[in-house]
């Protein structure tokens, strides 16, 4: 190799070396920016619409929901678009139920009304109670009533299961609720036959398996126990109706989980039937 030759090498290599030596005294690239840094997004920009209406030729629906779901974001947006795609579909199978080949043209159109309220917040739970007016076509109109329970601080719903210790026998509970539905049944209909936990007509069904809303008391913030929802047809005939049933925290207090016993206190202002009093027809 020539003196020229070997000399140019050299310096390329010696380039390359002072150029590594540089870049590890180079400065780091600058963070990307977080989203969000240069503009808050409020709860109230986040939120979904508090309810949803529309009418159609073949049925009217309607979606209401409680102010005190705004600040649950994580649950008002998912809650509304669920609600709001059922009732969609709603339309869509009135529409094709009412439009089929040889169906009366006189009926009647369909109708759903689905209303939220709520029931209890305490520390970390918000309770609400779901009510869905359902006509499509039948006898008479269908209303059945259920629950929501949020963890606000986990941003997750919840089960009856979630309140209660790992392996808790709920035996207790279920035999409370029979109670408080034997009890009902015999206040409203006075010959009506008591049901069991396996009955053949009807029977009681286990608290698990049964919707409920957290029971507001005499302590502000706190659950004084739960309320079942027993709709139409589950103990009883539809003429008997649905029932709410409270249930005080003094009967299952040693079985709830330790994250949620402080979520409980007070007593119920009220505790059996607790089913609201739908009022009367107006006169002729």
């Amino acid at each position: 190799m020539t003196s020229p030759i070997r000399t140019l090498l050299i310096l390329a290599a010696a380039a390359t070396a002072l150029s590594a030596c540089n870049r590890d005294k180079e400065p780091a690239p600058p963070a990307a920016s977080t989203p969000g840094e240069t503009a808050t997004v409020t709860p109230a920009d986040a939120a979904a619409p508090m309810g949803f209406e529309l009418k159609t030729p073949y049925a009217d629906v309607r979606l209401t929901l409680p102010d005190a779901i705004k600040p649950q974001t994580d649950l008002h947006a998912p809650l509304y678009a669920e609600e709001v795609r059922q009732l969609r579909q709603f339309i869509e199978g009135a529409q094709g139920e009412l439009t089929e080949a040889g169906a009366d043209t006189d009926r009647p159109k369909y109708e759903k009304t689905v209303t939220v309220t709520a029931a209890l917040e305490t520390g970390k739970l918000f309770s609400l109670k779901r009510v869905d007016f359902d006509y499509s076509g039948g006898a008479h109109p269908n209303t059945l009533t259920s629950g929501i329970l949020w963890d606000k601080a986990l941003k997750r719903r919840l089960g009856l299961a979630a309140l209660f210790r790992p392996g808790a026998d709920l035996t207790v509970l279920d035999q409370a609720l029979c109670s408080a539905i034997n009890a009902a049944k015999r206040a409203r209909v006075p010959d009506s036959a008591s049901v069991t936990m396996d009955g053949k007509d009807w029977s009681c069904p286990r608290a698990v398996d049964t919707a409920f809303v957290l029971t507001p008391g005499t302590v502000p913030g706190k659950a004084a126990g739960l309320t079942f929802l027993i709709g139409p047809y589950q103990v009883g005939p539809y003429a008997e109706g649905g029932y709410e049933l409270a249930i005080p925290v003094t009967g299952f207090r040693s079985l709830l989980a330790v994250a949620y016993a402080d979520e409980f206190g007070g007593q119920l202002l009220k505790a059996g039937d607790v089913t609201p009093v739908r009022a009367a027809p107006p006169a002729d």
